[in-house]
């Protein structure tokens, strides 16, 4: 079953959805956080706030302290804030990727170009610090100002990946952590830091984040090699186009046969998608696919094992139901 957002920015993926309120005033914070004097910013960040998306990081704020019983309107802000940066993120990488499509429209900077789609990430980077320091909590600028840096230290990372056809799988599981799930265990992590759990707790909660991010991703970077382009809101083969060794390439790479394993080198290498379909069956005959949704459901254990710290509650249920959504789903 497809994790996607409704039109109203809510994820219908999450039983009787406890977060429906909540994640409308975060909305509204977003809206008036959103807003510039310079007519441009104000433009492409509505354009790309606007486009919906899952929205799980802000949730996993709201979810981790509502199971911790935080209730202050603080998490509201926060939940934006984490909205914020990673939106600033998906500016940046639409542009160093060079993408055209995502979440189903033309990425910002096909449609505003690549200078002021990185421009508007810097703005949306700054406004988000802004509040960070609005909230005078030295604990929520560390653990944001930790993650902001390791998530730029992933992107360098996997530029320097691109086109490695010989890229061990712990390299590529590090760019994942870095890039995508650092982010998902600061969100999880303050939600823990606003309800003033222990440190024990804490851990739990960010071990949470880390996995379910991997998880993510690594379902995300499947679905490269078997989706469709309606379904995944981007263009099949993106991945393989940026010359992005990937998990299903690599584990392909390593069963296939002298032949197919010169075709994946190959296509990695030089970024070929012309060959794509051959691509796909070699991903596909090698059990790549399976093989990586497999760790992709081990992660997703491993989140649901961290969640033994929290009281019974809708919002752990609801983490609980993400876990899986989260591994399940095709888009």
């Amino acid at each position: 079953m497809p994790l996607a957002a409704s039109a109203d920015g809510r994820d219908p993926g999450l039983p009787a959805d406890p977060l429906a309120a909540d994640m409308a005033k975060v909305d509204l914070v977003i809206a008036d956080r959103l807003h510039s004097r310079v007519a441009l910013i104000n433009q492409i960040s509505n354009y790309i706030v606007s486009a919906g998306g899952k929205r799980i990081r802000p949730r996993l704020v709201l979810l981790f302290a509502g199971a911790l019983g935080y209730t202050g309107a603080e998490r509201h802000t926060l939940a934006a804030i984490v909205e914020f940066i990673h939106t600033a993120t998906l500016l940046h990488d639409d542009v160093v990727d060079e993408s055209s499509l995502r979440r189903g429209r033309s990425t910002a900077n096909a449609v505003f170009g690549n200078a002021a789609s990185v421009l508007v990430g810097d703005f949306l980077y700054s406004r988000a610090f802004q509040m960070m320091v609005s909230m005078n909590n030295l604990r929520v600028l560390d653990v944001l100002a930790d993650a902001t840096n390791v998530i730029a230290e992933g992107e360098v990372l996997q530029l320097l990946n691109l086109h490695d056809a010989d890229l061990a799988v712990d390299d590529y599981l590090r760019v994942i952590r870095y890039k995508t799930a650092k982010l998902f265990e600061a969100s999880a992590r303050l939600g823990a830091v606003l309800a003033g759990a222990t440190p024990e707790i804490e851990e739990a909660c960010a071990d949470y984040g880390r996995a379910l991010g991997t998880a993510f991703q690594l379902v995300d970077d499947l679905l490269d090699y078997d989706g469709e382009t309606h379904e995944l809101g981007k263009n099949v083969g993106d991945d393989l186009r940026e010359g992005k060794p990937t998990l299903p390439l690599l584990l392909a790479l390593a069963r296939g046969t002298e032949h197919e394993r010169s075709v994946v080198r190959h296509a990695i290498e030089h970024g070929e998608v012309a060959r794509l379909d051959e691509v796909v069956a070699i991903v596909r005959r090698t059990g790549a696919l399976e093989a990586a949704r497999a760790l992709a459901r081990d992660e997703s254990s491993l989140a649901r094992e961290r969640l033994g710290v929290l009281p019974a509650s809708p919002e752990r249920e609801a983490l609980l139901d993400l876990c899986a959504r989260s591994v399940d789903r095709s888009s």
